[in-house]
C-alpha cells in the first residue's frame, strides 16, 4: 500500500469536517462563520485534489474525448479527475453564493448535491484508487 493513502484518507475525513462546519454555520444562519467555513473547505479541497492529480493520477491528455484505447487505470484516473472538477465547481458555486450574495439558503440547496458527490468520490478513491497503489 502506498504510504500516502492513510494520510489522504485522513485528509478526506478532515475535509468532511470542514464541510460539516459550513453546514452547521449556514443552518444557524451565521453568514460570517459560514463564509469562513466554506472558504476553508474550498481551499482544502483545491489543495487536496491538486495533490492527487499531480501525484497519483496518470498524466492528463488534456483532451475531452475518450481515447480510442486506455488502460483500466487511465480510465479510473480520467473519471476521478472529472469528479474533482465537479466537486470543485460545486464548492466554488457555494462559496460565491455565500461570499458575494450572502445567500445561505441558496448555498444550502447546493450543499446536498456537493455532499453526495464528495462522499461518493472519496469512497470510490479509497476503494479503487488507494487499494491499487
Amino acid at each position: 500500500m502506498h504510504p500516502d493513502t492513510k494520510a489522504l484518507t485522513d485528509e478526506h475525513r478532515a475535509i468532511d469536517e470542514l464541510f460539516g462546519g459550513f453546514l452547521a454555520a449556514a443552518s444557524a444562519e451565521d453568514a460570517g462563520a459560514a463564509g469562513a467555513a466554506i472558504a476553508a473547505f474550498d481551499d482544502a479541497l483545491r489543495r487536496h485534489t491538486a495533490f492527487e492529480e499531480e501525484r497519483l493520477f496518470a498524466p492528463s491528455t488534456g483532451k475531452l474525448a475518450v481515447p480510442e484505447s486506455e488502460t483500466p487505470a487511465e480510465l479510473l484516473h480520467r473519471e476521478l479527475r472529472l469528479e474533482h472538477v465537479q466537486v470543485r465547481e460545486l464548492s466554488a458555486m457555494i462559496r460565491r453564493l455565500v461570499e458575494e450574495r450572502g445567500d445561505l439558503a441558496g448555498a444550502l440547496r447546493l450543499a446536498g448535491n456537493l455532499a453526495r458527490r464528495w462522499d461518493a468520490h472519496t469512497g470510490r478513491e479509497e476503494r479503487e484508487l488507494f487499494s491499487a497503489l
